[in-house]
């Protein structure tokens, strides 16, 4: 009984999660030879490019689709793996929020309070705070980057068989 729980529950890890997501880009790169036969080409069968809305400034128009091509999908798609793979660039980390300081302001405000008291209660404020807010901060992340490995998942799976279904090569 002990293995079906430990099998569902590891079936739902973010570790896996990103292993499916990484297995079905890999298999989606494997597949297409040439991307470049993936330009223009809609992902989805119902969706149809644009008319012609925009000019270049040689006055030729060009197709422009909602979500984009398979070619825009195709490289996104690598780019998240690779990200997955190799970790983000120390550039793209976010900046500080400025106006998450804890203020200095905080104690109970009576006048014979002493320093060390009021340190030491502002010091268990802000770790009672900050561990409430990260388990729901984890939580939340954790929640959001299952639903978006799950679409990624998806996006890639239906690109590799869409470039099959056009290139012709369908098993």
């Amino acid at each position: 009984m002990m293995q079906i729980s430990d099998s569902y529950n590891q079936k739902n890890s973010l570790f896996n999660a990103m292993n499916r997501f990484i297995g079905a880009v890999n298999n989606m790169d494997q597949t297409v030879m040439v991307p470049n036969l993936l330009r223009d080409v809609p992902l989805d069968h119902s969706q149809e490019p644009k008319l012609p809305e925009t000019t270049t400034s040689n006055g030729r128009a060009y197709f422009q689709q909602e979500d984009g091509d398979m070619y825009s999908s195709y490289v996104l798609l690598k780019s998240i793996r690779n990200d997955i793979e190799w970790g983000v660039l120390q550039g793209d980390e976010p900046l500080k929020d400025e106006g998450a300081e804890w203020p200095e302001s905080i104690g109970t405000g009576g006048a014979d309070e002493r320093p060390r008291e009021k340190a030491d209660l502002k010091e268990e404020l802000r770790a009672e705070l900050e561990e409430d807010d990260l388990e729901k901060q984890f939580h939340f992340h954790l929640s959001g980057l299952h639903t978006v490995l799950s679409k990624l998942t998806h996006k890639a799976n239906t690109l590799t068989n869409r470039y099959k279904e056009e290139v012709g090569c369908r098993n």
